[in-house]
């Protein structure tokens, strides 16, 4: 695997991410940017939207210096991974890139930790080889298909309408938002909110944010659909260890525990007042899940 030098970080962020980084590319002129942090049982760990890698940073620091292989890629779009057209978000696509880059990194006995959107993207893309993935943790993410006759949150109503898309794109409301989806508000301000819009700043090459709004479900009839059957197949048929740590504050997913609790029978099931960035509320909780599941 080439290994392509990762873009330059301003020194107040720098400081907050001491990890190795580096771009992987994944195909069709797009580069996928991962963090790193030392040696031992890889252990992958997918973040969601509208956030990126930086999100597992206190989950590292829980972990420093055990015999573990942290990796932190940040999904298509978001952080400083390259940015697709608008019209490539779709699940398909994303699971297809992180494959691809997980097809570069040289695994085997994989732990699996995976939040929001990196539930589905992430285990789809570990589906596409059987057995590498050994253990899994589950955050607060959607890994089943929607019941029929479901409804959206009034949230992926909102900006998914022409309106709310036009005015997140061009005023970064999601990622600027994110502190209200927490138990604790406090848990993403100054420089840790800062960071979350940073890599989204510029008026152009922000469209992720919306785009996987919009790959939300709507109806039965929504492309996501049947990629999410596949998901959910491949964790029904996954006998390893599992855990899962839920921030039941979450105002998006947190209605999703008890479902995805019976997805995994085997899992103990950590539930939490955190919201829907557990890894910013409970990052000790995680890193014990992950211990739990070697």
């Amino acid at each position: 695997m080439e290994r392509l030098a990762a873009p330059e970080l301003p020194g107040w962020l720098d400081e907050m991410v001491p990890f190795y980084r580096y771009l992987v590319d994944v195909g069709e002129g797009l580069r996928i940017h991962v963090m790193e942090q030392g040696h031992g049982r890889p252990v992958l760990l997918f973040h969601g939207n509208p956030t990126w890698g930086f999100l597992y940073r206190k989950v590292a620091a829980e972990l420093a210096g055990e015999p573990l292989r942290l990796i932190m890629p940040d999904l298509m779009g978001l952080g400083f991974s390259d940015r697709p057209p608008p019209y490539g978000h779709t699940m398909r696509n994303h699971s297809g890139w992180m494959a691809s880059l997980i097809s570069q990194l040289d695994l085997e006995d994989v732990v699996a930790v995976v939040q929001d959107w990196g539930g589905p993207i992430g285990m789809q893309a570990l589906s596409q080889y059987p057995g590498l993935m050994t253990s899994a943790v589950v955050l607060n993410t959607g890994v089943t298909t929607p019941r029929p006759g479901f409804k959206p949150t009034a949230f992926h109503r909102f900006f998914s309408s022409g309106i709310g898309g036009y005015t997140a794109t061009n005023l970064g409301l999601i990622q600027s938002g994110i502190r209200f989806f927490q138990g604790d508000r406090n848990s993403i301000s100054g420089d840790v909110a800062r960071a979350y819009r940073y890599p989204l700043q510029r008026k152009f090459g922000n469209e992720a944010p919306v785009a996987l709004v919009r790959m939300v479900p709507d109806d039965m009839n929504h492309s996501t659909v049947e990629p999410m059957g596949e998901v959910q197949a491949f964790l029904e048929a996954f006998d390893g260890p599992a855990a899962i740590v839920w921030g039941d504050a979450d105002p998006v997913l947190g209605r999703l525990k008890n479902r995805t609790s019976r997805l995994l029978p085997q899992a103990e099931v950590t539930s939490t007042d955190a919201g829907h960035f557990v890894q910013e509320e409970v990052p000790a909780e995680i890193a014990a899940a992950i211990r739990s599941v070697m």
